[in-house]
């Protein structure tokens, strides 16, 4: 062996037994150091061993770990085989690997979803190399080779403590019980099972390494028939560990069912045992930990009694065995006490011994006296003889031991009882579960027995082996050479050979005085020099050493005597065979004397008991003195002949570590245990040869790259070898055989080495070449950028310069006007501004002059007012100075004169003077008055004139006055008002002036608080500013959660819609699972009552049952049956028969058929209670709608009468109306007034009045139509449930009833959708009535309108328009009337059949003939009988038959119909078409009886069809077309609207008349469903065997993915061979499928749900075998499955059928593809395969991802964080935890309406379907 740099070697390793290195340098044969670095890179110096210059193993590549063949690595070693299934049980966590023919499993310590049905369906029918490695695939494989070989089958499951043999025993049982079934109805597959809980309860136990440890070893032979259907079982035990029932180490317990019978204690039925914790008792509590975690002790009782129930073990048999337990546990509370040195004594009226004697039913002195006693005997004399308290001790655990030992195998031969069968056995497969290869500190008597078993086994083991290899070797012709393998039959010949361990142990237990000790100088005498394989340890004399084929074991001679022994007290058991107890008596029934007189043994460990053969139960006494070690040996050897005698199977269990740890791994006790049970032996067996083997196709697909074109021949067997021989030069390390070439050890890794460097220089120079190509491509990029740079750089700056002289010259002239602009703008401003200077100074002088003369005005005025006003001054001053002074000046004289006058006064000459002027004055007064009364007179004359004028005058004053006086009291008021004002005028001026003083402080306080506001005015802008984004923000997260609420309650309700959908699909599937479960009760009981009939019947040779019909309601189908028992005469001559029934067979169905016969009874009286009251109810609804019935066509005809009557009356008028217009036919008649006018006046108004109330009449006239036309409805549905009950009351199965309940269901569905429809007609009679009210008014406007009209015509012609306007009028009402009539005519005529029917009805059963009759409506009122003169018509599309033909008529029609001809030749549908017709016949004819047959017979014809040629697609697909066809008919021409509306009206007019055919209809569905469902079976069948090559194994893209070395068990080759099935296959045979059914006619919907079903078929069977094949988890068969996917697409949008959902199924395993295809790195990446797997469940994702396993080296293995990653990611999914689809479900199907266009009478019958006797009508 050459080792270059870099090649990877194991080296061993104190800790991890063996650790991974590289090599640093070459190495050279004449080095003695390896430098190596490990994987942590630290260095090391590793040295060869001088004498032997072994090299270190070498390393597989990568690319072989985690192989599911141990044996396809390239390097078989002991690190390469740990390394390999380390990884797959850390990383992968796959705890099965194969090992060439060993299954070696790895005991998890965690519940696995591995074992489902699911699981077993996958793996049913598989080979063994196709699917991951699996316990299941095991039994599968011995499941087949025992069908296919005809040959016995054995499954060897060995392993140590806690490795979980029983488990895989447990699961191999319950793979056979589900995948065979049993052969009869006694479930025998249950009863196999059951046994399992009970082995375990008394058999199993906790012990250190494992918690449900099995304490015996135990063989299992399960019996098949002929047709490979479980019939029953046999158990074998060996080796029960008898010393646990009485001692336990620490942490350990006893078995199992002491606690739970301790747990079970406070039940009624188990307080006589007194019993109570399990910590009361001495023989439970040794071990201080009574309780398993997670284990609840009272239930598991349950379970066990359940068990014991159901294998036949009765409540007594079962109380007795739990009193023979509870003693046992008392006894072993009985107390010993020293009476002496050498004797002991019971004290009296010990409680527990009490117990225990009243229990076992013995005497309490007799058992008390013999466990303190011994009996000696002698040649003359017997002695009785104390024995110390040590001894009695002993004495009482050896009788329990012994007690329990009988109990044990008591029990195990009434569970054979149980599993015992009387038919004949055929085969069987055996399944072994027993001890492997033990190893402690103290070995003793148990393991030695144990190792010597396995001795055996290896041995077989190892010749099974070679033989393979030599038969594999014999088979391809190759040279075979004795390969050298370890044979054990040395250490064997040392155990039981003449003077072998066993015979010198035998020997010595025969002598008197014989020991341990003399026993081991025996064996140092015998075996040390004589023997490589025996030892004597250094140290001691009392032990010796073996060397097994695993490991060296020390045994202590210590014991083996006793324990060989096994002997038990002899009066002990005389004392228990004397019992009362007459179980107890049972166990000891065949018990004999103890072989020993030396007492109990002393032994404290195990004393071992070996159930002794049935086959030699007749020398049970010789057995019983045989000693353990002989007898174990015997059943050793009888074990050994039946698996040689068989196919043996293997399955190693390892224990990965001694804590029970889940998914922990501890390297040491993993060698440990690969050493010692075999697996090891078999890598180094398969090395030593050719262990690597590869098909010629194999060999040249995965090393094609290592050939050149050239290289490559048509002969692919002559290209492998002159490859061969090129690549490998040592002839030595490869064979070529017929069709495999065979390699040695490592060749495999050295041409992958070879093909991965081949790869690798490819990589490299396509890699040189890209990159070549892409520095070229980036060169030339790069110089096109540069050139196009510079090309733009330098037109740019061309650009440029012309640019800057472009702006030179425009500067130059920019400056030149610019300048000019500047001084003429300069110019213009000063011109500007000195007329600006000049206009203002002058303005300036002319405002100063004019302010001057201004002033000087102004002062001139001032002063003229001024002078003026001192003038005035002056003047005023003077006159007032002057008037003083005359006032003052005239008083002074005034005053001087009154002086004076005084003065006179007082004086005579006063008087006279004052006289004389007296008299003068006198007469001048005389004279005055004279002249006064004058004036007077003419005064009073005016004054009289003016006294009047006065007086009014006087008014007018007054009134002025009165009005002064309140002008005046105004004026007061005012004054006061004015004063008033004036004070609150003071007031408020003080107000002002501290209002202002206010507003002034006001004013000051309002700065400062603008101040504040402007400055809160910008904070609040600020604080608006902020508040507007986040403002802007919340109402943008508004939108967005608008958004997503809107996205929620879409997806809410699209949830909602779907979980709708999901429940009606969900009610549908079970509603069409019940049917399909009814109907195989129903094929049952019919197969169960053949059965009884043939065995009733005297069998004959050669006879064999034919196929019963199967119906469904047997009242229905009574005329089918009639049918079928004349076929089944007129063919007796065809019968084969089967042997003689067995009789307890016969007995337990005649049993069942009585049972069921009472079930039925009950169940009639039920149903016939219910009916009664059903039928009361009906009967009170019934009179009701009568009477309401009756009433309305009382009614009815009372209306028509009353508007015949008012017919005539107008016609009367009308006759009236013409004779007096002809009788006054001149002008002067038509007048106003005249009798004409008047009558025409009346008529008119007559014919208003009329026209309202035959409006009002015609509401009331629709609203009684529609009433009836309800009450009709009504009646139709009140009917219906009838019919139900009726068919309920007819059912024969218990089973039916749940049909009924579903039948009811639909029933309350389809009441709902006629009171929907009836809303619907509802809501159309109001829309219908308020289009008649609107006419109704127009026509009133109308005549309105005319009536105008009328009256603006001459008398003549308004005359006579009225006349021809109402003449309209009243044809049009008697014709409307006339069309009603002839609808009620045909309403009575259409009832009076229908009261015919039913009259008929009811004689036949009030006759007692109870048939199934579709009712009709009854009338009870006579209706008078209208004759109907009938069209004649050339075919009316019907066509007649004789009652007699109906035989033929099915015969020709359906049973010898063969599709294929019909498809191609005739219309499609057209036997369903040809049934309907002869159906519409009998139903014009009105034959109940004949439609009744007729339907009756064909559906049970089809169905008979169906059970012959059910396997035949083309037939079940005729029939699933003719029938849905045959269902669609009945509905068109029904007569109910929602089917006729699709109708033509020829087609309206070939409507059923007479019968309500809704009953068979359904009965038709459900047929339909049954055959859609055969359909689908008969279609799974077909595609099954092709989907996982042609989807999976076969690549369809040739070259993509290479093929890995598969070891010993081969896959199934991904080439394509001449037998495979490719894509193509599948492709042509969905073609086959889609054009049959398009041929047959099938409705297109239901073309599109077979196909959705097709594609679900073939998605969950290809995603299931994913899941369970390591091999095809890979990135280039996720390529080749999208692939396939796609071509699958491609041939659904052919066929139109994309919108069909079928793509959808695909989408699970479209997902899985990617997901083998897309990065599995990062946590971006993790995130991004959760969001797109969401149709894969999180199991699935995690297996894909842990199986995932690259097919080259360039690929990367799936990192184990990467997975838990996903699983933290995905633990919140609510989801199912079941990894595997269900490939056996299917979708509730529905038929949906689809009319036919074809018109009936257009149908033409051909001869070649012999119909003649039809005859057209």
């Amino acid at each position: 062996m050459f080792l270059k740099k870099y090649a990877r070697v194991w080296i061993p390793d104190p800790e991890e037994v063996w650790k991974s290195a590289e090599l640093l340098k070459d190495y050279k044969a004449a080095d003695s150091v390896l430098h190596l670095q490990l994987e942590d890179g630290k260095d090391l110096e590793y040295k060869l061993d001088p004498k032997t210059k072994n090299l270190p193993h070498l390393r597989n590549p990568d690319i072989l770990v985690g192989e599911n063949d141990l044996t396809a690595l390239s390097y078989l070693h002991e690190p390469a085989v740990l390394h390999n299934l380390k990884v797959r049980f850390i990383d992968s966590k796959l705890i099965y690997t194969y090992c060439g023919i060993v299954l070696v499993a790895i005991n998890p310590y965690e519940t696995l979803p591995i074992y489902g049905a699911d699981i077993i369906n996958a793996y049913s029918g598989q080979n063994m190399g196709d699917m991951d490695p699996h316990i299941f695939a095991v039994a599968e494989e011995a499941y087949k080779q025992m069908a296919r070989d005809e040959r016995n089958q054995s499954i060897i499951v060995s392993g140590e403590s806690g490795a979980g043999k029983t488990v895989s025993a447990k699961y191999a049982m319950r793979y056979f019980a589900t995948v065979s079934g049993s052969a009869s109805e006694a479930n025998v597959e249950e009863k196999v099972l059951a046994s399992n809980p009970i082995m375990e309860a008394i058999g199993n136990a906790k012990t250190t390494r494992n918690d449900n440890s099995s304490r015996f070893g135990k063989y299992i032979e399960i019996g098949f028939d002929k047709r490979y259907h479980i019939i029953g079982a046999n158990m074998r035990t060996y080796l029960l560990e008898k010393s646990r029932v009485v001692f336990q180490a620490d942490d350990e317990r006893n078995y199992h069912i002491f606690y739970q019978l301790c747990a079970a204690s406070r039940f009624p039925e188990l307080k006589a045992l007194k019993l109570g914790s399990a910590n009361d008792f001495h023989y439970t509590k040794q071990g201080r930990n009574p309780a398993i975690d997670g284990v609840d002790d009272a239930k598991e009782m349950s379970t066990t009694r359940q068990a014991f129930t159901l294998l036949g073990i009765n409540e007594s048999y079962q109380m007795g065995l739990f009193q023979v337990l509870a003693a046992i546990l008392h006894l072993g509370n009985v107390e010993v006490k020293d009476r002496d040195a050498d004797s002991s004594i019971i004290p009296p009226n010990n409680g527990h011994l009490l117990t225990f004697c009243e229990l076992m039913g013995v005497t309490y002195q007799d058992m008390s006296h013999w466990l303190c006693h011994k009996k000696l005997k002698t040649t003359s004399e017997t002695y009785i003889k104390p024995v110390p308290k040590l001894q009695a001790i002993n004495a009482r655990d050896a009788l329990a031991k012994h007690i329990y030992a009988k109990l044990f195998n008591w029990i195990v031969d009434h569970v054979n009882k149980a599993l015992h069968t009387t038919v004949k056995q055929h085969s069987f497969i055996g399944v072994l579960d027993i001890y492997g290869f033990e190893t402690f500190e103290i070995n003793s008597f148990e393991q030695f027995c144990i190792n010597y078993a396995n001795e055996k086994l290896q041995q077989q083991f190892n010749m099974h082996v070679f033989k393979l290899e030599q038969e594999e070797y014999m088979k391809e012709q190759i040279p075979w050479t004795l390969i050298d393998f370890y044979d054990n039959q040395p250490c064997i010949n040392l155990i039981e050979a003449k003077m072998g361990v066993l015979d010198l142990l035998d020997e010595e237990c025969k002598m008197p005085k014989g020991s341990d000790d003399s026993w081991a100088q025996k064996l140092y005498n015998t075996h040390l020099k004589t023997c490589a394989l025996f030892e004597k340890p250094r140290m001691s004399n009392k032990a010796f050493i073996i060397q097994h084929f695993a490991d060296k074991v020390e045994y202590q001679c210590e014991g083996f005597l006793e324990k060989n022994k096994d002997t038990v007290n002899e009066e002990q058991i005389r004392v228990l065979k004397a019992s009362k107890f007459d179980l107890l008596v049972e166990l000891f029934q065949d018990e004999e004397k103890a072989t020993s007189p030396t007492g109990a043994p002393t032994g404290k460990r195990t004393v071992l008991s070996v159930k002794p053969d049935k086959s030699r139960q007749g020398q049970a006494s010789k057995e019983h003195k045989k000693t353990v070690g002989l007898q174990f040996r015997n059943s050793l050897q009888l074990l050994m002949e039946t698996l040689n005698a068989t196919t043996p199977h293997y399955v190693r269990c390892i224990k990965p570590n001694d804590y029970k740890h889940a998914f922990t791994f501890d390297p040491k006790r993993a060698v440990q245990q690969l050493r010692a049970c075999g697996v090891l032996e078999t890598i180094r067996i398969s090395a030593a040869g050719f262990p690597s083997r590869w098909t010629y196709q194999e060999f040249f697909s995965r090393y094609r790259v290592l050939m050149k074109q050239k290289d490559v021949l048509p002969d692919k067997k002559l290209t492998c070898k002159n490859v061969l021989e090129k690549l490998v030069q040592d002839p030595d390390k490869y064979q070529f055989g017929k069709t495999k070439i065979f390699f040695r050890a490592g060749q495999v890794a050295y041409l992958e080495k070879l093909r991965a460097d081949k790869l690798r220089a490819a990589c490299i120079r396509i890699q040189k070449t890209i990159r070549c190509w892409l520095a070229r491509k980036k060169y030339l990029r790069m110089k096109g950028a540069a050139v196009t740079v510079q090309r733009y750089v330098r037109g740019h700056q061309a650009r440029c310069l012309a640019k800057f002289l472009r702006r030179t010259r425009a500067a130059v002239v920019v400056q030149k006007f610019q300048r000019m602009h500047v001084q003429r703008s300069r110019y213009r401003r000063m011109q500007a501004a000195a007329l600006a200077v000049q206009c203002i100074l002058r303005a300036y002088m002319a405002r100063q002059r004019y302010k001057a003369l201004v002033r000087e005005h102004r002062a001139v005025i001032i002063q003229k007012t001024v002078r003026g006003w001192l003038a005035r001054q002056w003047y005023k001053r003077t006159l007032a100075a002057v008037v003083r002074l005359q006032c003052c000046v005239r008083r002074m004289r005034a005053r001087r004169e009154l002086k004076k006058l005084k003065i006179e006064a007082r004086s005579v000459e006063h008087f006279k003077k004052l006289n004389i002027g007296m008299e003068n004055k006198i007469m001048q007064l005389q004279r005055r008055v004279d002249e006064q009364n004058k004036e007077n007179r003419l005064i009073s004359e005016r004054l009289m004139g003016l006294e009047s004028s006065h007086a009014a005058e006087g008014e007018r004053l007054r009134a002025e006055l009165s009005r002064l006086r309140s002008a005046e009291d105004d004026a007061k008021s005012n004054a006061n008002r004015v004063t008033t004002l004036l004070e609150e005028l003071a007031r408020l001026r003080k107000e002002l002036e501290t209002t202002r003083s206010e507003k002034k402080v006001i004013e000051d306080w309002a700065e400062t608080y603008r101040d504040e506001m402007e400055q809160m005015v910008a904070e609040l802008k600020e604080q608006n500013g902020l508040l507007k984004s986040e403002k802007d923000d919340l109402n943008r997260l508004i939108q967005e959660q608008n958004l997503q609420m809107t996205e929620k309650m879409c997806k809410a309700i699209q949830e909602e819609t779907q979980q709708l959908e999901t429940d009606l699909n969900e009610e549908r599937s079970r509603y069409q699972n019940l049917l399909t479960e009814h109907l195989r009760l129903e094929e049952r009981y019919d197969d169960l009552k053949e059965e009884i009939t043939l065995s009733m019947a005297v069998p004959k040779p050669g006879h064999r049952r034919t196929d019963s019909t199967h119906s469904s309601n047997e009242s229905e189908y009574t005329y089918n049956s009639e049918l079928a028992e004349s076929e089944e005469g007129s063919r007796g001559g065809e019968d084969v028969t089967r042997g003689n029934l067995d009789m307890s067979l016969f007995l337990k169905l005649q049993k069942r058929v009585t049972e069921l016969e009472q079930e039925k009874q009950s169940l009639q009286n039920e149903l016939d209670r219910r009916e009664e009251q059903f039928q009361r109810a009906r009967a009170r609804d019934d009179e009701q709608h009568k009477k309401a019935r009756s009433a309305e066509l009382e009614y009815e005809s009372l209306k028509r009468q009353e508007l015949e009557s008012e017919n005539k009356k107008l016609k009367h008028d009308l006759g009236e109306m013409r004779q007096s217009l002809s009788g006054s036919a001149g002008a002067t008649s038509a007048a106003p007034g005249s009798p004409a006018y008047k009558v025409l006046l009346d008529q008119l108004n007559a014919s208003c009045e009329e026209l309202e109330v035959r409006k009002e009449e015609v509401l009331i006239l629709r609203s009684q139509l529609v009433s009836q036309k309800e009450a009709m409805q009504h009646k139709q549905t009140m009917t219906e449930p009838v019919l139900y009950v009726e068919d309920v009351q007819k059912m024969r199965d218990a089973g039916e009833i749940t049909q009924a309940y579903i039948s009811l269901k639909d029933t309350n569905r389809l009441l709902e959708t006629q009171l929907q429809a009836q809303r619907r007609s509802h809501e159309n009679e109001v829309e219908v009535l308020r289009g008649e009210l609107q006419s109704i008014k127009e026509e009133n406007n109308r005549q309105q309108q005319l009536l105008a009209q009328n009256l603006q015509l001459p008398p003549e012609a308004r005359i006579e328009a009225s006349l021809q306007h109402e003449i309209t009028r009243l044809t049009n009402e008697n014709l409307d009337l006339m069309e009603q009539l002839e609808k009620q005519d045909r309403t009575v005529r259409k009832l009076k059949k229908q009261l015919k029917v039913f009259a008929k009805k009811i004689g036949e059963l009030e006759g007692g003939q109870v048939e199934n009759v579709s009712p009709g409506q009854t009338v009870d009122e006579p209706i008078r009988p209208v004759n109907i003169p009938r069209r004649e018509k050339d075919f009316q599309g019907m066509l007649e038959y004789k009652k007699e033909d109906e035989l033929k008529l099915v015969k020709n029609l359906i049973l010898e119909l063969k599709p294929r001809g019909v498809a191609v030749n005739l219309i499609p549908g057209l036997p369903a078409y040809i049934l309907f017709m002869c159906l519409r016949h009998a139903d014009y004819v009105n034959d109940d009886q004949k439609v009744r047959t007729l339907l009756t017979s064909t559906i049970n014809s089809i169905k008979k069809v169906l059970k012959k040629r059910g396997d035949d697609f083309e037939t079940v697909s005729f029939w699933l077309s003719n029938t849905c066809r045959f269902l669609h008919c009945l509905k068109q021409y029904s007569g109910d609207e929602q089917f006729m509306k699709f109708n033509t009206t020829k087609q309206n007019d070939h409507c059923l008349s007479n019968f309500d055919l809704a009953e068979y209809r359904q009965v038709l569905s459900d047929l339909a469903i049954q055959i859609y469902q055969q359909l689908i079976k008969c279609m799974e069948n077909i595609l099954q065997p092709m989907i996982v090559s042609g989807m999976l194994e076969h690549e369809t893209i040739q070259g993509v993915s290479g093929v890995k070395p598969t070891g010993l068990r081969k896959r199934t080759s991904s080439i394509a061979d001449e037998g495979t099935y490719t894509l193509d296959s599948i492709l042509r045979q969905l073609n086959s499928f889609h054009s049959i059914m398009c041929q047959h006619g099938t409705d297109p919907e239901l073309i599109k749900q077979v196909v959705k079903q097709q594609f679900y078929i073939i998605g969950a069977v290809t995603l299931n075998n994913l899941l369970l094949r390591k091999d095809m988890c890979s990135w280039s068969k996720g390529m080749q499955i999208r692939y396939n996917v796609s071509q699958l697409e491609e041939w659904l949008r052919d066929k139109n059928l994309m919108n069909c959902g079928a793509k959808e199924t695909l989408e699970p395993l479209i997902q899985a593809a990617q997901l083998l295809q897309v990065k599995k790195k990062t946590d971006e990446d993790a995130e991004a395969i959760c969001s797109m797997c969401n149709a894969l469940s999180t199991a699935q994702i995690v297996k894909v991802l842990n199986l995932y396993t690259p097919v080259n080296e360039f690929e990367e293995r799936v990192a184990v964080t990467f997975i838990r990653t996903i699983q933290s990611r995905l633990r919140d999914r609510m989801e199912s935890p079941q990894l595997l689809m269900d490939t056996k479900m299917i979708y509730p199907v529905t038929f949906p309406f689809n009319p036919s266009s074809l018109a009936l009478e257009t149908i033409q019958i051909p001869g070649s379907l012999n119909l003649t006797f039809l005859t057209r009508v």
